[in-house]
């Protein structure tokens, strides 16, 4: 007990200390845990501990994250992505195991060992990519959704990976895998290939029908106890129970959990799901990557340091030119190609998985394996650094110089819209229903080319881009509305147009409150909040619901409207852009003061339009 407690109070300290530190450095999550892995490596040796078994425990994390990510795709966008699916990630692993595995051949290798080769490093890390991404706010970019398609393909070909590597067994070698034929559960082991293929095929159609017919009586069943942690523990029951099946059929557990959570997109318990799954997936993945940090053999990398840090560049630049060469096939913009072909240019989690495969089947020697680990492990890591790269230096330049330049802007408006996404789209609607004309400006060539099928003209370009706001005629602008996606991205370009523009009408979508906060110190004083109305409104229909008549409603709604503008405007005048809003003690006591004076006022005006709304209608 003393030792778990020990082990996992390093752990817990490591993340703790190490990921705020590089989250403020700008280095990102990812790389603080694989720093803190690093640090505390001699500890875990001098107690013994097994990391690579923590780490076979840590990868449920990659698991409950294809579960979450399954959660935010329909059945119907799935099938949209067929193409890209097909196309960049089947073109990608075919192409990257064939140079890999030519490479590995002119290194004097057998066939059989290139290959295997060749199949472990074509795969990438979707623990680090989509975590990055999502970090970052760039999964709906064009490259972020690239990305995705090659990653979620790559899951999917583990499956005939693992079906294919035994085939490829060097004789020799066989006697290196007697450790690894140890007992375990499975239902196909002693089963012939069509058995084999019709039991697989049973275990997804289970997965199906259980997910469509199943989990909702389940779900319902359990809210009624109305014990959160029940719900929970369902959830994980869930998770474990498909991810143990698809593991007893010899298919990928993440690919199984992936097939949940896009069955489950349209249920009325996919939001509860995500909340409650969320602390476990981060807990784990940040436990995963802290492994990866630690399970670096430091003594085999010092002794063969030329030729892993040669190995590991070579194969990120081979995967990073064939990621270039099918982004310009599939004509993504220049920026995101780069973000598309620097994220997926490391080996992945699953290379250390097929790796122990390998040796345990006799198909690579021992110690050519335990070279390749660092080579996975190395390009892991190195991968947060190209991100901050693509960040600091690649995208900026080629925001300003890319494959398809911003287009030219001939009809100027007095409206300017920054984004015509699902905010800025019903502004425009709006204001072409009134009959005013906007210059609408967004950033992704794929949403504008669904605008242009359906009659919608928008331009092409980055709105926080100050060449591009002068030609859509910002100098003579009466109003621009922000619209676009990202706090940061937003905030930059409230700066920009408040300070050099301050006679122009800026009106800005807000993500939070604090968002709000941060605009109104930028000088902004036109701020909507993304949610805030259509908040009020469920308010309103709550009051509804209550009995409350829609007028009586109605009037309660704009006296909270009201005050909740007004204390608004008072918080933001003690807010500090450099400190946290929970660390502002200005803040703070401002709040506290708020609440306290204007509560009982607003109470009093709810409560006077209630008993007013409960009178008999004959009573004077």
């Amino acid at each position: 007990m003393t030792d778990f407690l020990l082990l996992a109070f390093i752990f817990l300290m490591a993340g703790v200390i190490a990921v705020p530190i590089a989250s403020r450095l700008g280095l990102g999550s990812v790389l603080g845990y694989l720093i803190a892995g690093i640090i505390i490596s001699p500890a875990l040796g001098l107690l013994g501990v097994d990391v690579i078994a923590v780490q076979h425990f840590a990868e449920f994390g990659v698991v409950m994250m294809l579960f979450l990510v399954g959660l935010e795709l329909e059945p119907k966008l799935l099938w949209e992505m067929r193409t890209r699916l097909l196309g960049l990630g089947g073109g990608q692993v075919l192409i990257s195991t064939v140079l890999i595995m030519g490479i590995a051949l002119l290194l004097g290798q057998t066939w059989q060992i290139a290959l295997a080769i060749g199949l472990v490093l074509a795969l990438s890390s979707t623990a680090i990519v989509l975590q990055t991404l999502n970090e970052k706010g760039l999964m709906k970019s064009d490259g972020g959704q690239a990305s995705f398609s090659v990653l979620l393909f790559q899951d999917i070909a583990v499956i005939p990976m693992l079906a294919l590597l035994p085939l490829l067994a060097v004789p020799g070698l066989m006697h290196g895998g007697d450790a690894g034929h140890a007992e375990s559960l499975s239902l196909v082991d002693h089963l012939n290939s069509w058995q084999t293929t019709l039991v697989t095929i049973g275990a997804i159609a289970f997965v199906v029908l259980a997910g469509n017919y199943l989990t909702r009586p389940i779900f319902r069943f359990i809210a009624a106890a109305k014990l959160r942690e029940l719900f929970t523990a369902a959830a994980l029951m869930m998770i474990i129970g498909v991810a143990l099946l698809m593991t007893l059929v010899g298919l990928s557990p993440a690919l199984g959990t992936f097939l949940a959570g896009v069955i489950l997109a349209n249920s009325e318990y996919r939001h509860e799901l995500e909340s409650d799954i969320e602390p476990f997936k981060g807990l784990l993945l940040g436990l995963f990557f802290i492994t990866v940090g630690a399970g670096i053999n430091f003594a085999l990398l010092q002794d063969n340091f030329p030729l892993i840090l040669s190995l590991t560049l070579g194969l990120m630049l081979l995967k990073a030119a064939v990621l270039l060469l099918l982004g310009h096939i599939f004509k993504i913009p220049w920026s995101s190609r780069w973000l598309f072909a620097l994220g997926l240019s490391q080996a992945g989690e699953f290379g250390f998985v097929l790796l122990a495969f390998t040796v345990a089947n006799g198909i690579l020697p021992e110690a050519l394996a335990e070279q390749l680990l660092l080579v996975v492990a190395m390009s892991m890591l190195l991968t947060p650094a190209l991100f901050i790269l693509y960040d600091r230096v690649i995208a900026p330049y080629f925001n300003r110089a890319q494959d398809r330049e911003a287009d030219n802007i001939e009809e100027q408006s007095h409206i300017i819209i920054a984004g015509r996404g699902r905010v800025g789209g019903i502004v425009d609607r709006m204001l072409e229903a009134a009959g005013f004309k906007a210059t609408v400006i967004d950033f992704s060539s794929e949403q504008l080319g669904r605008l242009q099928a359906f009659g919608i003209n928008a331009y092409f370009g980055d709105a926080t881009r100050p060449d591009l706001l002068h030609s859509a005629g910002i100098t003579d602008a009466k109003v621009l509305v922000i619209a676009i996606d990202g706090k940061e991205q937003i905030s930059k370009l409230v700066e920009y147009a408040v300070h050099h523009y301050p006679d122009l009408h800026v009106i800005a979508r807000a993500v939070d409150r604090d968002h709000v906060y941060q605009l109104w110190a930028l000088g902004c004083r036109d701020i909507i909040r993304e949610t805030y109305d259509s908040s009020v409104r469920m308010g309103r229909s709550t009051f509804e619901a209550l009995g409350i008549s829609r007028a009586a409603a109605d009037k309660m709604s704009d006296i909270f409207w009201d005050a909740d503008r007004r204390s608004m405007v008072e918080f933001a005048d003690v807010y500090d852009i450099n400190i946290p809003p929970h660390e502002n003690e200005a803040l703070i006591a401002k709040v506290r003061r708020v609440q306290e004076e204007w509560q009982p006022e607003l109470l009093g005006k709810m409560s006077a339009i209630m008993e007013e709304n409960n009178k008999p209608d004959d009573e004077p």
